[in-house]
């Protein structure tokens, strides 16, 4: 009988067993079931489906991203194995000291941030004039993943005998023989293991290759991040699951295999008298076949992707783009009238795009940064003129969206507005309604005392203190270091009523009814519109722009000034100022086109919805974001961060 005292702690065992498999499964069991949600919403359900698997395989995108994944982690893994392998072997045969020394100085890359190790791989390769692409990708894993190796199989060496290698070899075996036969079936636990790490590590690496991969390179994981922006597909959901389903099975299959019986030792295995083993299995059998045909696998994996990767197009354009930013179609229509080849490839932030445009190390003929970036990308010399005889269908983009473009591109020869939106305040009708409040019509209402726990604001620094210095009546592009003060003391007078600071998450939380007012960007809306009928939701959200005035923000296409191809960087913009074009993209993308010819022959209840095209006086008080330089910027970034510890 077990006293109470060791039932209790077996109780407090299995407890915390539980709490630690909740801690690491319960997100993976989330997403797993809103891989079978009909809505795309992560807080509402919409009903059962397989959509988003049929989705998953039909997106050539996706499986292209998947298909760079596993085979960069396969041979990254697999050449790691064996380097770590060999490594680990020569150190083991070291002196105490420089072993010691070594093993220290491998543990540095694994110590070293991840975000170092790439930019320093990503110097290297452009210093030696390497461009970057799938073979520098695959050099930097492998990089990264060596010491991991080293470290697996330095232990199992240390428990190996070197008396047993060297009995072999006194009974006639060669060195290799040995080292296969003897040492190696000892190690082979931590080769394994240092390969399976090699692997996930590789297979879960994000910072590394965005560093260092080139145009239409995409792994999963860079897929994935470009999509932030408007929020994570669910095909990605269901291509997550079925690749937790995989390694799950693979995982059960390998540990609960029958163990393999143990050979039978005897005298004579080596050399000229050796004892044959009667009970020695045939040269061919299925473990043999299984090893071939994987070898005839990675081999064909390998050659097909050599030929992807290093075939050239005489005629080419590179796209450099946001994610889900166009109608893929438009690729594909694009192609077809032009017969000019696109690698299409994606970023998530501004931010993020600038350095590789300013680096060099890839050559884009095409982007698409937003206004402010835009100014800073001309005053640092980094675009091209456009030739606008190679783009009249300019013809086509509303003259009032290229006078507001003046406030970036002063003189419109830098930029070709794509699309445009606004700053404003989506609320909950109902919910407003319970809590007594009228509909919001300006900034200052934020600051409300009955919406306590009911707000959510941008958690951006220049949106937040758009917001706040519009409600003072100031200029959002401001570089008044008092007037900035005035904005943190309100941002800071207000973060008691505030639920929560978000980006992309006030669209479920205004769909699952979390909350009442929300400051968010007018492209959204007739995605939340369309979800919340799809959902029928028993509450309206309706859409606001300030009276106070707004940010008005504008997305243009660009050349750099290192763009290899710049004549078809001009067509590609060329068409896609074309009407039918624009069209396309407006209802794929839902955020307002510019293009006033696209304008004409849209629905009309597109036409009609003055939250995405608002009249003009309605923009009369709202401007479009300037670049205000390196020193405003850290006075912004200090002030918010001020506004967030607080």
């Amino acid at each position: 009988m077990k006293t109470a005292r060791e039932r209790f702690k077996k109780f407090i065992e299995d407890f915390y067993l539980v709490l630690v498999l909740v801690f690491l499964y319960a997100p993976i069991l989330v997403m797993m079931v809103l891989s079978f949600n009909s809505s795309k919403s992560r807080s509402q359900w919409g009903g059962f489906t397989l959509k988003w698997y049929t989705q998953m395989f039909e997106s050539a995108t996706i499986m292209d991203a998947l298909y760079n994944t596993l085979l960069i982690a396969f041979l990254s893994a697999l050449i790691a194995t064996i380097l770590g392998t060999a490594a680990a072997i020569g150190l083991s045969a070291m002196k105490k000291l420089p072993r010691t020394i070594c093993m220290g100085l491998n543990n540095i890359p694994m110590l070293n941030s991840d975000i170092v190790t790439g930019i320093s791989l990503m110097l290297m390769f452009i210093a030696f004039g390497i461009s970057l692409g799938f073979k520098t990708i695959l050099f930097a894993h492998i990089t990264f993943n060596v010491p991991y190796v080293m470290l697996s199989v330095m232990p199992k060496l240390k428990q190996t005998s070197r008396n047993t290698y060297e009995a072999a070899m006194d009974l006639g075996a060669g060195p290799l023989q040995a080292f296969f036969k003897v040492v190696f079936p000892d190690i082979m636990p931590g080769v394994l293991s240092g390969f399976l790490m090699a692997f996930t590590m590789s297979l879960d690496d994000f910072i590394i290759t965005h560093f260092t991969r080139g145009a239409g390179i995409n792994t999963l994981s860079t897929l994935i991040y470009s999509e932030v922006r408007r929020g994570i597909k669910p095909s990605m959901y269901a291509l997550s699951t079925v690749i937790f389903v995989t390694i799950l099975a693979l995982l059960l299959i390998t540990n609960f295999a029958p163990a393999k019986p143990q050979a039978k030792a005897g005298a004579g295995s080596f050399g000229p008298n050796a004892v044959p083993d009667k009970e020695k299995k045939p040269l061919w059998n299925g473990k043999t076949a299984i090893v071939l045909a994987s070898f005839l696998i990675v081999g064909s994996v390998c050659y097909t992707s050599y030929l992807h990767f290093t075939s050239s197009h005489s005629n080419e354009l590179y796209v450099y783009n946001w994610g889900e930013y166009i109608d893929e179609s438009v690729i594909d229509e694009f192609k077809a009238e032009t017969g000019i080849h696109v690698t299409y490839d994606l970023f998530e932030t501004n931010e993020e795009m600038y350095p590789v445009i300013e680096a060099g190390a890839v050559s884009y003929d095409a982007v698409c940064p937003s206004d402010y970036m835009i100014q800073k990308m001309v005053e640092n010399g980094l675009l091209a003129e456009i030739n606008f005889e190679n783009v009249p269908n300019i013809a086509n983009i509303d003259p009032v969206y290229l006078e507001k473009s003046k406030a970036f591109d002063p003189e419109n020869r830098y930029s070709v507005p794509y699309t445009w939106g606004t700053v404003g305040i989506i609320y909950n009708v109902q919910k407003l309604e319970e809590l007594g409040v009228p509909a919001p019509t300006k900034w200052s209402d934020l600051w409300d005392e009955r919406l306590k726990g009911e707000i959510l604001m941008q958690d951006s620094v220049r949106d937040a203190f758009m917001v706040a210095l519009k409600e003072l009546g100031y200029s959002m592009n401001t570089t008044d270091v008092g007037e900035l003060e005035e904005a943190k003391k309100l941002l800071l007078a207000q973060k008691p009523l505030v639920q929560a600071y978000v980006v992309d998450q006030v669209r479920d939380k205004m769909l699952n009814g979390e909350a009442a007012v929300g400051v968010i960007y007018s492209g959204e809306l007739l995605y939340l519109q369309e979800e919340a009928e799809t959902l029928d939701l028993d509450y309206d959200l309706e859409y606001v722009l300030p009276k106070e005035g707004t940010n008005l923000w504008i997305d243009s296409w660009v050349i750099p000034d290192n763009a290899k191809n710049k004549e078809n960087a001009e067509k590609w913009i060329n068409f896609l100022c074309r009407p039918d074009i624009a069209v396309k993209n407006f209802e794929y993308i839902t955020y307002a086109t510019p293009n006033k010819a696209a304008f004409e022959i849209l629905d009309p209840e597109y036409q009609e919805n003055k939250s995405v095209f608002p009249d003009t006086d309605e923009l009369e008080n709202s401007e479009v974001y300037s670049y205000l330089g390196t020193e405003a910027d850290d006075l912004y970034n200090a002030l918010w961060k001020e506004v967030k510890s607080q």
